[in-house]
Parts: structure tokens; C-alpha cells; sequence
């Protein structure tokens, strides 16, 4: 029998993006329906979550940080009370410096006004003493990590007992746009959202934008006996994620061929490795997916320019465990009141291809 519902909203991607842009719109009280073919290789489900204050070379402050963080923290508390289920932990990051330069720079910082809720020196290699060569020196952020894949399964879950998602690929044959609605088969909706992660770039509608993805692959490997509780960034990041488990990563292949693991992008990891482990480690898995990055590292949002009905959340990137959460809200508010966005991720701003 034909699936004949009428919602507020089709979502199409249930990563990340279309998970929070979902639980947003159900808190506001409007009907969702969520089209997602469950793809294993989304980057959503291979992320590490991490939340870094502090970035690049020049340790500067991850944009709009102050306002992302404290929202982060509060939008995953709220899914865990309802879930009963922790998705953020705060958890520090222990960088280590290269040379006397870096260390000198890091100094600078720490001493700016503002910077010392984030960042701090150390001495102390604790639980990384004896299992990574140390460097120069070392300091810490305060950051977070965030168990992306849990919660998106719990999530699918919830949509999937209440019958509010669709297990098959979009079909954009299928999609007729017609004035103040979209039909998609035999559903109808006020609008569409699209919440697809890379394969955003060959959407019909929002191909035009600037897309710059790239393949990303990580080991999980396990060391045993250490049970580190800081994420080491190192040559490479280790993420702790229990049981002796660590996500390794990651390596950037700009325009992929396909989002298949590679043994270049193995041995890549495995090189970093070897520079940075004292001890030996057992590989327990080889992951890959392709980061839904933009041109300018800044998110999609908005509605198309001709085609209000639709509409788009993409372009998150490395850094969605931090973005994902402000901007769903944002964009809720968008599409429920007209809210304007901000006007770095507002795609009517953004130049094309």
C-alpha cells in the first residue's frame, strides 16, 4: 500500500544534520518524515566527534566558539535526558608541540585574555607517558567528544518506531515542486530539506554551490592496557573510545573516486603511527567515508533561490559535531519564522561554481 502522508517536512539524510534538524523541528511541534537509505560510509557514522577549541597552526579559536560550544554542550545534554544515554563528554586534548617556536606561540596565547577557559600548559604526559614519543612540549584544551554514530542510531531508532523514516535513496524523478508544496510519490510536504553530506554535490537544485569535498579514512586500532582518557594530538589524533579502542585519523583525499577504504590511505595512517606509538598496537578496522566540506569551510543553509519549498543543511564538514547543533536550530527557526540566518552560512551569500 502507497505511503499517502501529508507532513510540515521531508528530511532527506538522517547523518548528523538531518538527525538534529529533525529532533528541532519535532520540538516546535511540526510532523517529520525522514528519507535516508541508511548509509553505512556517511562520515557521520565514522567521526570521532571531536570538539577542538583550538585549531591550526596558529592556534586560533574554532569560529563562532563561544556562541557553538556552550549550545553543543546543552543540545547533546538535552538528547541524553531523553534518550537516557550520554552522547558528550568533556574530554581534554593533550597537543603536542614540535619546537621551541610552537611552544613560544602557544605561551602567547595562553597569556590572552579570554583564551584560559580553553587552553593550559602541562607537564604531565600521564596516561600517554610511555606509550607516544613526546615532543618539544605539550599543552591541553579543554574540548569534547561527541559519539556521533550512538546517537544516530538511537535516534533512527526513535524515527523508526514511530514510522517516521523511509529506508530507500532519494529518487529526484520522483520529486514534483508545485506552489507552497513538493510531492515526492505519494507524499506530499510544505518543504523539503536536504541533509544528504556529500552527495549534496550532485543534488539537481544545490549542485551550484560550492562544494569541496573530501575522502577521509580511519583505523580503530587497540592498544592494550593504557585506557587514556585525553584525545592525543599528535602527528596524528588518537581518539580514546574505551576498551583499550582508539579511532585514528585522519588522512584528505580532495576529489575522490569513490569513498572505499585505500590501502594508501592505510598505509598513510600506519606511517604516523609508527612515529608516534612506543608500544605495539592491533589494527581492529580500516574506515572511509567523504566529508561534506565547502569552499570556504562554512555550512550550507537556506532555501533555494527560486524554489522556496526547498531547502538545504549541508557542508559541515570536519567540525560538525560543533556546528551541527547551532545551526539546526538556526535553520529551524529560519524556516518556522524567517529568522535570518548568519550571513556566512546563508546560501543566498554564497558565490557559485
Amino acid at each position: 500500500m502507497e505511503d499517502t502522508r501529508k507532513v510540515d517536512f521531508l528530511i532527506v539524510g538522517q547523518g548528523l544534520a538531518g538527525t538534529l534538524l529533525s529532533y528541532f523541528l519535532r520540538k516546535e511541534g511540526q510532523s517529520v518524515l525522514v528519507i535516508d537509505a541508511n548509509h553505512q560510509s556517511s562520515s557521520s557514522a565514522i567521526a570521532a566527534g571531536i570538539i577542538n577549541p583550538i585549531t591550526g597552526y596558529r592556534f586560533v579559536k574554532s569560529w563562532l566558539l563561544e556562541d557553538l560550544l556552550p549550545f553543543a554542550k546543552e543540545t547533546y545534554g538535552d538528547l541524553a535526558d531523553q534518550f537516557g544515554q550520554t552522547f558528550f563528554q568533556e574530554r581534554e586534548v593533550l597537543r603536542i608541540l614540535f619546537s621551541a617556536g610552537e611552544e613560544n606561540d602557544w605561551l602567547a596565547r595562553t597569556a590572552q585574555e579570554g583564551w584560559s577557559k580553553y587552553v593550559k600548559d602541562s607537564e604531565d604526559w600521564q596516561e600517554w607517558e610511555g606509550v607516544a614519543f613526546p615532543g618539544f612540549s605539550q599543552g591541553v584544551l579543554y574540548g569534547a567528544q561527541v559519539d556521533v554514530g550512538a546517537l544516530i542510531k538511537v535516534y533512527q531508532k526513535e524515527l523508526l518506531s514511530q514510522k517516521l523514516l523511509i529506508d530507500e535513496s532519494m529518487d529526484f524523478d520522483k520529486l514534483q515542486i508545485t506552489e507552497g508544496q513538493v510531492q515526492y510519490g505519494n507524499l506530499s510536504a510544505q518543504n523539503i530539506v536536504f541533509c544528504e553530506g556529500h552527495q549534496g554535490q550532485k543534488n539537481p537544485w544545490f549542485s551550484y554551490l560550492p562544494f569541496e569535498v573530501a575522502k577521509g579514512e580511519v583505523l580503530v586500532i587497540k592498544l592494550d592496557k593504557t585506557q587514556a582518557k585525553r584525545i592525543l594530538k599528535h602527528k596524528i589524533i588518537l581518539a580514546p573510545l574505551g576498551e583499550d579502542l582508539y579511532w585514528v585519523g585522519s588522512n584528505y583525499e580532495h576529489k575522490p573516486k569513490d569513498d572505499l577504504p585505500s590501502d594508501r590511505g592505510r598505509d598513510f595512517i600506519l606511517k604516523k603511527l609508527q612515529q608516534v606509538l612506543k608500544i605495539p598496537f592491533q589494527e581492529i578496522d580500516h574506515l572511509a567515508a567523504i566529508r561534506p566540506a565547502t569552499f570556504d569551510r562554512r555550512p550550507f543553509l537556506g532555501r533555494h533561490p527560486q524554489y522556496p519549498a526547498l531547502a538545504i543543511f549541508n557542508g559541515l564538514g570536519a567540525k560538525g559535531s560543533s556546528l551541527a547543533p547551532y545551526f539546526a536550530k538556526q535553520l529551524c527557526d529560519h524556516l518556522l519564522s524567517g529568522k535570518a540566518l548568519h550571513p556566512e552560512v546563508d546560501i543566498a551569500n554564497r558565490q557559485k561554481k
